[in-house]
């Protein structure tokens, strides 16, 4: 009998971005690059699994911006012209390379995984939420929820409205989407305050997902510090993060994907071809851009000399023994911990579900590695899912979890700093605002219609996205953009609502343009 667990925990989410008043934004491709190299693959993974008999576990987040963008026809029509753009120039460039053959190879390469892609969204109808829900069905995935559109709640804590909106209107959209109330939430950047649990609790949830240093400095200490969840006071189960098995695959620097062997991420076809045959596959402006063909390995990191060609045979190797290396150090992990804390432990290993392919191309080769070793090659521990585990063990220690996030230093500076505070007083008033617009009754159609959309706006604004990429310092110009548009358009909205006269033209415009959460009700932020 398995004397531990192991709970992998993937985080599917991307910020809100579609453009409908433009032919081109390539933000928007943010979203295609995750299908074809995230999404696709780990259903391709999940499928094979099932097929060969393998009982899978994992918990995976999908966050409400992700469910909507993917179930979105005009992002899906754009998918599928931005899909055509690259089989046809994966079919030329086998053509160029004619006469080299390991190009050719590559290019070939190319073309059967974009045909694959195709193939997987066709079978679902273009429908990929309802293709990871079937395993949810079957009990092999537990899909959770997040913030409404991923909002820092704990920069918004003074607000409990604000909080609320972001948990109410999470659960109600996952609700519309799954067909059934989530049980898990993982807490946006797992950024925890003292008395969020009360919400999550009114919420309906069931456990939320934190870094482990949110654990460990809880009060009392847990017994068994982030290898076993605790109960809030609430009865909301808190997970830790585990800081071994996450840094040993996130990182580029000691972890498995900087392997000399794997796909090089930043030499790319769309900067490296000649322009005037790369042109027609780039930016409409004539700007070179990622295209997704990449034909180099790491080979190494020390950014000298050349780098050589990339080979998916050896690379799916190195995948397979990393993936063994990681079962390895977790069968060592658990029979420690076990023996020192003479009951069960669980690692939880939470990542970035975009790591796994876009990042590191070869991790969904990894996960199916992982999961087919770990179910045939030992019996230390078994694979589960968060909701499964607590089922199994629903008496744990009660304590205060500690305020955490994850990132940076671990306590919000990534969120707030001299690159992005400027955002703040405004999200903080334009909140003010909306919990007075949600004291009020329209007087018509019109009006309601505006409440909602003011509402849409302000959850729009909150998203963590923007702030973390003003601090990471790369599509900043978009960022600031998109907080400053969604801004803008809530306080004209309540000024128009204050005044009587809603511009019923503008108000329709704006409604297509951000047509998140259809079924919103503004009155989610009247006071608890």
């Amino acid at each position: 009998m398995s004397i531990g667990y192991l709970a992998l925990v993937l985080h599917a989410h991307l910020p809100f971005v579609r453009h409908p008043e433009s032919s081109y934004v390539l933000e928007e491709e943010w979203l295609y690059e995750a299908i074809i190299e995230t999404y696709i693959p780990l259903l391709k993974v999940f499928e094979g699994l099932k097929r060969d008999g393998v009982d899978f576990k994992l918990t995976m987040s999908m966050t409400p911006p992700l469910v909507s963008m993917l179930r979105d026809e005009l992002l899906q029509d754009r998918f599928e012209a931005h899909l055509a753009q690259l089989e046809e120039l994966a079919k030329k460039e086998v053509l160029r390379h004619t006469h080299n053959g390991h190009l050719k190879y590559l290019a070939e390469y190319y073309v059967e995984e974009f045909s694959q892609v195709r193939k997987v969204w066709t079978q679902h109808e273009r429908d990929l939420v309802t293709a990871f829900n079937q395993y949810q069905a079957s009990n092999n995935l537990e899909i959770i929820t997040c913030g409404a559109t991923h909002g820092y709640l704990p920069l918004m804590k003074m607000y409990p409205q604000a909080v609320w909106a972001q948990i109410q209107v999470a659960c109600e959209h996952y609700e519309e989407n799954f067909g059934r109330q989530p049980r898990g939430i993982w807490v946006p950047e797992c950024a925890y305050y003292e008395g969020l649990e009360r919400q999550l609790a009114d919420a309906g949830l069931r456990y939320f997902i934190m870094d482990g240093h949110g654990l460990l400095y809880a009060r009392p200490r847990p017994r068994f510090g982030a290898y076993a969840p605790i109960f809030t006071e609430t009865g909301v189960a808190a997970f830790g993060r585990d800081h071994e098995s996450s840094q040993q695959v996130w990182s580029s620097e000691v972890g498995y994907p900087g392997a000399p062997e794997y796909r090089e991420f930043y030499k790319d076809l769309g900067w490296e071809a000649e322009y005037e045959y790369i042109q027609p596959y780039i930016m409409p402006n004539g700007q070179r851009k990622n295209v997704g063909i990449k034909y180099h390995k790491i080979t190494d990191r020390s950014g000298i000399g050349d780098k050589a060609l990339y080979d998916p045979y050896w690379a799916r190797e190195k995948a397979a023994d990393h993936a063994g290396n990681f079962m390895y150090n977790r069968e060592q992990q658990v029979r420690h911990l076990h023996g020192i804390m003479q009951r069960p432990p669980i690692v939880v290993s939470p990542y970035d579900a975009e790591l796994f392919g876009h990042w590191w191309y070869e991790g969904p080769w990894f996960i199916d590695y992982l999961y087919r070793k770990v179910w045939f090659d030992q019996d230390t521990f078994e694979m589960t899912h968060l909701a499964d585990y607590l089922r199994a063990h629903p008496h744990q220690q009660v304590c205060r979890p500690s305020q955490s996030s994850w990132g940076y230093k671990g306590f919000h500076e990534y969120w707030l700093n001299d690159t992005n505070q400027w955002i703040y007083p405004h999200l903080h008033k334009a909140a003010e605002r909306m919990i007075e617009l949600a004291r009020r009754e329209p007087e018509d159609e019109l009006q309601w219609k505006a409440l909602n959309q003011a509402a849409r706006e302000l959850l729009l604004a909150q998203s963590s996205d923007w702030a973390f990429i003003m601090r990471t310092g790369t599509m900043v110009p978009y960022a600031v953009r998109r907080t400053r548009s969604h801004l803008m358009r809530f306080n004209r909205l309540y000024e128009q609502l204050n005044a009587g006269t809603v511009d019923a033209g503008w108000l329709e415009k704006v409604e297509v343009i951000d047509n998140i959460f259809p079924n919103i009700n503004y009155r989610v932020y009247r006071p608890l």
